[in-house]
């Protein structure tokens, strides 16, 4: 026992220093990022142009992009890919399942028909989000009907039915494009997952969701390590199993269901996030849970600046970026867990 003992504080004092090194790299990355998120785009400029436009001696031109087109957009893509992580760290420690995701489960599928329906009839911004948040609600409850979640979450059977259902509503807006009229240009725009034209408004519709899915989170990463340890252990810990899974999913689905609102499906960041830090820091959620906001928010960062280099071969989504990055991981991991699919 003493033995076994020694190795838990010697495997958790090593996750507290990588967890350490792995924050002042992610803030070193953030601090790179930020100058060059301004920076680069059609009209590049240069830190000369960035200095004076803080100064106030830029032209109105300067000014322009730099605080109504780049600022927001830099700023949304962190939050949305923060937003994307912290959802991906839920589904997959609740299924203790390295495949799962926002993505894998089809939740950002049926945001995105959500999206598309409101997009179609003409809503508003700021209604966007509560039908994304019903696609992504109609998709959980078909994902747990479909796997029969009422004997329990299995997660394989989960990814399974999320894969269906994901395909079900992808094949659903492939036909709300076929009928949308002049809505079809948006609508696309909208699937491919992007942030060019995103500015402040889309930065104040997202901001409040995102708020209450992470505080949430955050509130209940104690019984998020308790479940990962089975349902019994939890339940001796005085955790209310059912009511916590579900407000669990809830948030994660809320963080998920806003992103695609204000972004369109980018895939990939709460695949790759949550499963790359993992590695890295251990199991334990409130590490897992802090550093993915600033390791998801800094992956679409550098995502959108790459997307935004490459504007020579015409306006890249963000979107197509993530899915050339994430999709070889997923096949990663997809061969390396086929015969051990659990975390545990």
């Amino acid at each position: 026992m003493s033995n076994g003992s020694s190795k838990d504080n010697a495997d958790e004092g090593a996750h507290r220093w990588s967890t350490a090194f792995l924050f002042a790299g992610l803030v070193l990355t953030l601090l790179i990022l930020v100058p060059a998120g301004l920076a680069v785009g059609p009209a590049d400029l240069g830190m000369t142009e960035i200095l004076r436009s803080l100064g106030g001696q830029a032209t109105e031109t300067e000014d322009l992009i730099l605080w109504n087109i780049r600022l927001p957009r830099m700023i949304l893509a962190f939050f949305v890919g923060a937003a994307l992580a912290q959802a991906g760290v839920v589904f997959q420690g609740l299924l203790t399942n390295p495949l799962a995701g926002p993505y894998t489960l089809g939740v950002s599928s049926g945001a995105a028909f959500g999206a598309s329906i409101a997009i179609l009839i003409g809503l508003s911004m700021w209604l966007l989000p509560f039908l994304a948040l019903a696609g992504a609600g109609i998709t959980l409850f078909l994902v747990l009907l479909i796997s029969g979640a009422r004997k329990g979450l299995d997660p394989r059977s989960m990814i399974l039915a999320g894969i269906v259902v994901g395909s079900i509503f992808s094949a659903a807006i492939s036909f709300i494009k076929s009928v949308s009229g002049e809505s079809l240009t948006t609508i696309v725009f909208w699937i491919l997952g992007s942030l060019s034209g995103r500015g402040w408004s889309e930065l104040a519709i997202f901001l409040p969701y995102f708020g209450i899915g992470v505080v949430g989170l955050l509130v209940l990463v104690r019984e998020l390590d308790l479940l990962c340890l089975g349902p019994d252990h939890a339940h001796a810990a005085g955790v209310d199993v059912e009511n916590t899974r579900k407000l669990l999913v809830f948030f994660a689905s809320l963080l998920a269901a806003a992103a695609v609102a204000v972004s369109g499906v980018i895939g990939f960041v709460g695949l790759v996030v949550p499963h790359g830090l993992r590695m890295i820091v251990g199991p334990g959620h409130r590490r897992l849970a802090l550093l993915s906001i600033l390791a998801g928010g800094a992956l679409l960062m550098g995502a959108d600046i790459l997307a935004r280099a490459m504007s020579f071969a015409g306006q890249i989504p963000v979107g197509v970026i993530t899915s050339l990055l994430g999709g070889p991981f997923f096949c990663i991991l997809l061969i390396k867990h086929r015969r051990a699919p659990s975390l545990a």
